[in-house]
């Protein structure tokens, strides 16, 4: 059994590199590069209303003509995202990976995963979608290959931190018509960091490793290297290169974690070499995580992530008290709406006070041209029809995603 664990887990972290790959076919394997995070942060309309216009991150431009009645998602990332901003009932299609969600499997969602690796064509298209949503780990051929088949197909950028999260969550909403379930899914997710960034602003940070299989670890520019530094570790990891790269068992020695981030799929690893004979194995000190809630980047995986890892890192520091439901989060972002609306409400009245102002100083200065009748009135009318242009600042947001197949369970 450990052998066949041993197997899966080489064969997985292989898959993960292979997809990083496709997805950026000119990225070397190694520290992740301009060229890995040069995709286009996503052009969305800020209202959730049709037609909408959006440029993925194969730099089409995808256009939604009404709110699609029928979605087919290709990684399980996607899937979580529809589950939590309400957008359920809309899926038809999923990976076979996301049945670990509410109602999954179920006879009106059909299984659109390759009986060999990845997605089938053509299960995609006998859900016959109003659109595809297709994560970043979903290799470029595969998007193509739909897309000839005239199907509407989405493709997400690469996640490397939370900001990447919510802007794919809002995405979503709004290529779905789910504006405001995201934006709830978001504040929920966001309520619960900041309570977790509390909880851990001053406590000790053990080194922590997350080892994936086949000598392959977590390192930086990643969501998951900003869920751990969240909970209150060090990734050790993220001090040796960024995405995901294969360390030697002599540096793992060498950087001696003082904790294991394991999940179902990887708990073996412990009381295997290298990682036995660090201190961790020496002193079975592990923080355990269901792979579902790690390695997808999706708002569920980070509430309940960095929930699970900072109870167990730090539970004198944060316990279930702390954590932020999301009926909270939904009555805060209420009231947080209507404080806007207020402010708004007041600044109107503020801008009116000052056209009226305006309108007096106006009228003076015309009654003062007109009795002084000089042609100095007429050059500063000129003068103050003059502007000042201004200048509007882009953000481009989002990298390398986990891939999907890592949440894969033993059949």
């Amino acid at each position: 059994m450990r052998d066949r664990q041993r197997i899966g887990s080489i064969a997985l972290a292989a898959l993960l590199v292979v997809s990083m790959l496709a997805a950026a076919p000119a990225a070397a394997i190694g520290p992740a590069s301009v060229s890995d995070n040069s995709q286009p942060a996503p052009q969305v309309d800020a209202s959730c209303e049709f037609p909408i216009e959006v440029t993925d991150a194969t730099g089409e431009t995808v256009t939604i003509e009404e709110r699609p009645e029928r979605v087919t998602t290709t990684n399980p990332s996607a899937a979580q995202i529809m589950w939590e901003i309400g957008g359920r009932e809309q899926v038809v299609g999923t990976s076979q990976f996301a049945h670990y969600l509410e109602g999954l499997p179920n006879d009106d969602v059909a299984n659109v995963s390759s009986t060999d690796i990845g997605v089938s064509v053509e299960r995609v298209v006998a859900t016959e979608p109003d659109l595809v949503l297709a994560p970043n780990s979903t290799d470029e051929e595969t998007i193509a290959a739909l897309r000839d088949t005239g199907i509407t197909v989405y493709h997400f950028p690469r996640d490397t931190d939370f900001e990447d999260v919510a802007t794919a969550t809002e995405v979503t909403g709004q290529l779905t018509g789910n504006c405001e379930g995201a934006a709830e899914a978001i504040a929920w997710m966001n309520a619960n960091v900041d309570s977790v960034n509390n909880a851990t602003a001053d406590v000790d940070r053990p080194g922590l490793m997350y080892p994936l299989g086949g000598g392959f670890v977590v390192g930086g520019e990643t969501f998951i290297d900003e869920i751990i530094v969240t909970s209150g570790a060090e990734n050790l990891g993220a001090e040796e290169f960024d995405g995901y790269q294969q360390m030697n068992d002599e540096r793992v020695l060498e950087l001696d974690p003082e904790v294991l981030l394991i999940t179902e799929n990887t708990g073996y690893i412990v009381n295997e070499e290298p990682y036995a004979s660090t201190a961790a194995g020496q002193n079975g000190t592990t923080v355990s995580v269901d792979v579902n809630y790690l390695n997808q980047p999706a708002p569920r995986s980070v509430v309940y992530a960095t929930q699970n890892i900072t109870m167990g890192l730090h539970p004198d520091d944060y316990d279930e008290a702390d954590f932020v439901s999301r009926e909270e989060a939904r009555d805060q972002l209420a009231t947080d709406d209507e404080d806007e609306a207020t402010d708004d409400g007041e600044m109107d009245d503020e801008e009116m006070d000052d056209s009226e102002d305006s309108d007096d100083t106006t009228e003076e200065s015309t009654d003062d041209a007109d009795d002084a009748n000089t042609d100095d009135s007429e050059e500063s009318e000129s003068t103050a029809d003059d502007g000042v242009p201004g200048f509007g600042i882009a953000a481009a947001a989002l990298a390398i995603a986990l891939s999907a197949l890592l949440a894969r369970r033993d059949r």
